[in-house]
């Protein structure tokens, strides 16, 4: 399915998927997990977390970015999460 037709098709809340790809030792993804943690409660939206160090395809994507926050497996945005672009993002 085209990103366009994927964006038009909304999902609930609850059937939305954040994906936090970080690595051990960041701060900011410290302070991304907790945005992730909190936005995900309020609104019903799973959420997982993927090292970075243990995926080379994540590591060959993403090693400049991090954290990256993926929604329903497509960037969404990276270095720093604004909570209410995410609750947005995830219609809550």
């Amino acid at each position: 399915m085209s990103p366009l037709l994927r964006r038009m098709t909304k999902k609930k809340a609850g059937e939305r998927m954040v994906t936090l790809v970080s690595k051990p030792g960041c701060h900011l993804c410290d302070d991304a997990r907790a945005v992730i943690e909190k936005v995900c409660a309020e609104t019903g939206a799973s959420w997982e977390e993927k090292d970075i160090t243990q995926d080379e395809a994540l590591h060959r994507a993403y090693w400049e970015q991090i954290p990256v926050v993926l929604v329903d497996g497509e960037q969404h945005t990276f270095w720093r999460v604004d909570a209410d672009r995410l609750r947005r993002e995830l219609g809550g």
